[in-house]
């Protein structure tokens, strides 16, 4: 029961530890990796996703 809690927690923290992170990219930066910047929660959202 406290295993499935736990796997939430660790992937709710690294969705907005990736968020934060690339959220702070200049939009130089991110047009430069291929991601606009309105597709930043979309596309965390689908990578965190494929890890559980």
């Amino acid at each position: 029961m406290i295993l499935p809690l736990i796997r939430f927690f660790r992937a709710r923290q690294t969705y907005w530890n990736v968020v934060r992170e690339l959220s702070d990219y200049t939009d130089c930066e991110l047009h430069d990796i291929g991601i606009d910047r309105a597709d930043i929660h979309s596309i965390v959202r689908l990578a965190s996703q494929e890890q559980r």
